[in-house]
C-alpha cells in the first residue's frame, strides 16, 4: 500500500503543539491595519488552536503529524 500524501498547503499553515493540538496564524494581520484597533492587531499576533471539529479532517490532511 503506498504511502499518503501530505497536503503542502495545510502542512505549511498549521503546527503541532507538544500536546497533539494544532495551531495557526490568524488571518488579517499583513495590510489595511490603520482602520483596525490596537486590542485588535495585539489579538492578532496570538497563535490559535484549531477548534475540535476542524481536527479530523487536517489530520488526514497532514499524515506524519
Amino acid at each position: 500500500m503506498p504511502k499518503i500524501k501530505t497536503k503542502r498547503a495545510a502542512a505549511k499553515r498549521f503546527k503541532k503543539t507538544g500536546n497533539n493540538k494544532l495551531k495557526y496564524h490568524k488571518q488579517g494581520k499583513s495590510h489595511l491595519l490603520t482602520h483596525k484597533n490596537r486590542k485588535r492587531k495585539r489579538n492578532l499576533r496570538k497563535p490559535a488552536i484549531i477548534s475540535d471539529s476542524m481536527v479530523k479532517p487536517l489530520k488526514r490532511m497532514l499524515p506524519g503529524s
